[in-house]
């Protein structure tokens, strides 16, 4: 299984970091992508590849949380991180509409120079889009071109805003939020076209059922894919195969 989005450099695992990693290798994982959050978050990620490599795998971008009056200094720090060191992806950026709305066309600006970097440089970009799913498809589709792809990450939308996003050449990132009761998802994994579906855990965020509430680790993500193959009515090792090949596909991997 391949993790493709997790938060395991964050203080929350400042304790135990080694633990985590070894039961991921336990539960089956072979790859952990670790999206970035914004200046203060690189240092800590990129140590954390360093002594992994090849297993915990950096992304870089601007979170849209992170985008506040002083985005511009942000985004020249992504900028020059990207002019000087190979990322698989451009990441973790997009918009979000839950927690402030007053930097909302600053979101957009930042999102949109995001993009133009993830073409110039051939990567995909990792979207995050919490409450403005919608917007953040419209704008997708307002900059596509052959050049751009990515994925849709903590997707719990509806099978008609999946379709959008899969015609757009996308990915749609499963995670925690699938294994919740009144999430809606029980209506919307079963038909879905597992084409363009990845993995995900967010963590230490959205643990899955049964272990909601509590700090989330990539060991999780095997209880996401066990909820995808239920919903699916097809083995667990169908998800698994077909999911890690997809995630290989958008993170441009051979192994």
């Amino acid at each position: 299984m391949i993790d493709t989005h997790a938060h395991i450099y964050v203080d929350q695992f400042k304790n135990d970091i080694d633990d985590v990693i070894h039961r991921a290798q336990e539960a089956g994982v072979q790859r952990i992508y670790m999206p970035n959050i914004d200046s203060e978050s690189i240092d800590e990620m990129l140590e954390l590849e360093l002594k992994h490599p090849g297993f915990c795998i950096a992304t870089m971008g601007l979170h849209p949380c992170s985008v506040k009056e002083d985005f511009e200094k942000e985004l020249y720090i992504v900028e020059d991180w990207l002019s000087k060191k190979e990322f698989v992806a451009i990441g973790e950026m997009g918009t979000d509409l839950y927690w402030d709305k007053t930097f909302m066309e600053q979101q957009v600006e930042a999102f949109k120079i995001q993009v133009a970097w993830a073409k110039q440089y051939q990567k995909p970009v990792i979207i995050h889009c919490r409450e403005s799913l919608d917007m953040t498809i419209e704008l997708v589709e307002e900059l596509k071109d052959d050049n751009l792809t990515g994925v849709f990450h903590c997707f719990n939308g509806t099978l008609e805003q999946a379709e959008r996003i899969s015609k757009l050449g996308f990915y749609i990132g499963l995670g925690g939020v699938s294994t919740f009761k009144n999430s809606g998802m029980d209506q919307v994994i079963p038909e879905m076209d597992l084409s363009n579906v990845v993995l995900e855990t967010d963590s230490p965020y959205l643990a899955p059922v049964p272990n909601r509430g509590k700090r989330n680790e990539p060991a999780f993500v095997q209880l996401i894919a066990q909820k995808v193959a239920d919903y699916q009515e097809k083995p667990l090792e169908d998800i698994i195969t077909i999911t890690t090949a997809n995630a290989n596909k958008l993170f441009q991997c051979n192994a």
